[in-house]
């Protein structure tokens, strides 16, 4: 009983993951970052609050591993001076799974004050809401049911951003050529930094 259970949950998940919408929006969205970033010099922000926010602050690390620069803003420290990080060129990524998380919503008119044409991508699973109405680039989970017994904790939706991120950070890698060369000079320690450089010896 208790494997039938498991699977039966990770069958829920990988569902959740298959029936992702696949939209033009991620190649818009890549477009955006690399023109930002690699093209303007600026950096990409990353934003989100509780489990949103640190699947947000892990994305937003791997971009930075892989050659993008990247931060996490806390959604309300930047109420209470951290918006100053906020530059020209710079682009926004946010997190919200309602599409109406308010620190969020705050956070776009407060950018909007300091930096007016900030370009924005968000991940919801809601088309109608007023995150995704502000987004440049709004790509949609397909709002699947958490695997959460309670239907409330972020568990399935935690799965879905997070493999969104993943397509956002490969999807950029290839567009900018990084290599294991690359990946080693930003990676010194452990069995990842070892690995990169041995294969860096063969480009």
């Amino acid at each position: 009983m208790v494997n039938e259970n498991i699977t039966s949950l990770l069958e829920q998940e990988a569902e959740a993951v298959r029936n992702i919408p696949v939209t033009p929006g991620y190649e818009e969205a890549v477009s955006l970052i690399v023109k930002h970033v690699h093209d303007l010099g600026g950096k990409l922000i990353m934003s989100g609050m509780g489990k949103a926010g640190q699947i947000a602050l892990n994305i937003a690390t791997t971009f930075s591993s892989t050659g993008t620069p990247a931060f996490f803003l806390h959604p309300s420290e930047a109420q209470h001076g951290d918006l100053g990080i906020v530059r020209e060129n710079d682009i926004m990524l946010l997190i919200s799974n309602s599409g109406k998380t308010r620190e969020l919503v705050e956070l776009v008119d407060l950018t909007r004050g300091l930096v007016p044409d900030m370009k924005f991508i968000v991940i919801t699973s809601n088309p109608d809401s007023p995150l995704a109405a502000e987004a440049n680039v709004c790509l949609l989970t397909g709002a699947p049911k958490e695997v959460c017994p309670l239907g409330l904790t972020p568990t399935t939706t935690t799965t879905f951003m997070t493999v969104i991120g993943d397509i956002l950070v490969v999807g950029t890698m290839k567009r900018i050529h990084f290599t294991n060369k690359d990946y080693a000079k930003r990676h010194h320690g452990g069995y990842l930094g070892s690995k990169s450089r041995e294969q860096s010896k063969n480009e």
